[in-house]
């Protein structure tokens, strides 16, 4: 666990700006629990009062939550970046899944070519981690695996730019991508040929990274992106053919 003995005048601060460092960091994500109260303190070297302490201040302050009998989670702090009724709109509206995408490519362009730079070797360790669990994935042909561990990486490599504001920014947008606010993605991942097209996307993506090539890595996300958008805007004409073509067929039928 990310925890280590805290040493402060006041020991309870100490505690509250490591929960709120790990939670800013996105090591600490919405919805984790966090260890026991006894293996915290052991952790923290910290007393249990002085651990009460800190851990009701976070939770009078919506960082934390607490669930009877179940322990100390992340509060959801994600929940109010965008209100409801914007994301009804989202939904509804295909220039949003577009302008996603594009929003996308900017916004990972740049954390990749940041990554690229500045990330420590662990970062990329990590991005690398989860790049192989992609191509174990590959092989198994789980859609929903794949689609898991597309946001994963992509998470990954914003996480390695180290700018906080981008991370929880761009950690909103996943979500509503994970609920299909945006599209579907495992749409993306259930055709042969897509598949394996967008595995050597990411491939190219994580080399460009492991070699340090900032410019690449921008390039490769942008490779990555161009053809998300293109292969959705393929299916949404193909969806629309496929009514007109149901309706003739209905048509036809009935005389």
């Amino acid at each position: 666990m990310p925890f280590e003995p805290v040493q402060q005048e006041k020991l309870s601060y100490g505690v509250t700006r490591q929960i709120e460092g790990l939670i800013l960091r996105g090591i600490l994500r919405p919805g984790e629990r966090l260890p026991s109260e006894r293996e915290l303190s052991e952790r923290m070297n910290v007393s249990r009062p002085s651990l009460r302490e800190a851990l009701g201040d976070l939770q009078d302050r919506g960082l934390l939550t607490s669930k009877a009998g179940a322990g100390v989670y992340v509060a959801d702090v994600l929940g109010s970046a965008f209100s409801p009724a914007l994301v009804k709109l989202f939904s509804s509206h295909d220039k949003a899944v577009f302008d996603y995408i594009n929003f996308r490519r900017d916004m990972e362009g740049l954390a990749a070519e940041r990554a690229a730079t500045i990330a420590s070797d662990t970062d990329l360790k990590v991005i690398n981690t989860i790049f192989e669990k992609m191509e174990a994935a590959h092989k198994k042909r789980n859609p929903n695996d794949e689609a898991h561990l597309d946001a994963h990486f992509h998470l990954a490599i914003i996480e390695a730019s180290h700018n906080v504001i981008m991370l929880h920014m761009m950690r909103s947008m996943y979500e509503l991508l994970r609920e299909g606010v945006f599209y579907n993605r495992t749409i993306m991942f259930k055709q042969r040929m897509t598949r394996d097209t967008l595995l050597e996307q990411h491939r190219a993506i994580n080399t460009a990274l492991q070699d340090r090539d900032a410019s690449g890595a921008r390039e490769a996300v942008a490779t990555h992106l161009n053809f998300v958008e293109t292969a959705l805007s393929d299916q949404q004409k193909a969806d629309k053919n496929e009514a007109f073509a149901r309706k003739r067929l209905e048509h036809e039928a009935g005389h």
